[in-house]
């Protein structure tokens, strides 16, 4: 190589790259389950002091579903500083799967119709991206 011939400057450790890991993931997706726990409490609150019709208490699960994976891209993007959007529909799938794994696994099967599953899915997915939009 001649003397004089420039070379690329050398890379920074972790400059240009997310700080991908398990755990931040891991950490995030803790938040966005502690954020449904409460808000679920809330509800049930609700529902016990101003017996919420069934119709209200599905709005509420619903939002719910929203605000965490709204949160989860939201907090997934601030962290991932590229591909926001991407990160945030990876968080709301991330989600949404293991809501999906839970309900299977406390209800001993699949007793969910297959229109509300994807719903949820669409619901969780796309409120990640918005968050990981907004960040």
């Amino acid at each position: 190589m001649e003397k004089n011939a420039k070379r690329p400057p050398a890379r920074r450790q972790g400059e240009g790259r997310p700080d991908v890991s398990l755990l931040s993931i891991l950490k995030i997706l803790l938040v966005m389950y502690l954020v449904t726990g409460a808000l679920l409490l809330g509800l049930a609150m609700m529902l016990y002091k101003m017996q919420l019709s069934e119709s209200a208490v599905s709005i509420g699960i619903v939002v719910i579903y929203v605000a965490s994976g709204f949160l989860g891209g939201f907090l997934s993007g601030k962290v991932m500083k590229s591909r926001k959007f991407l990160w945030g529909m990876a968080m709301g799938c991330c989600y949404f799967l293991v809501l999906a794994a839970g309900s299977v696994a406390f209800q001993k099967g699949f007793h969910m119709e297959v229109s509300r599953f994807a719903t949820t899915l669409v619901l969780c997915t796309g409120s990640g991206m918005i968050g990981g939009m907004a960040s």
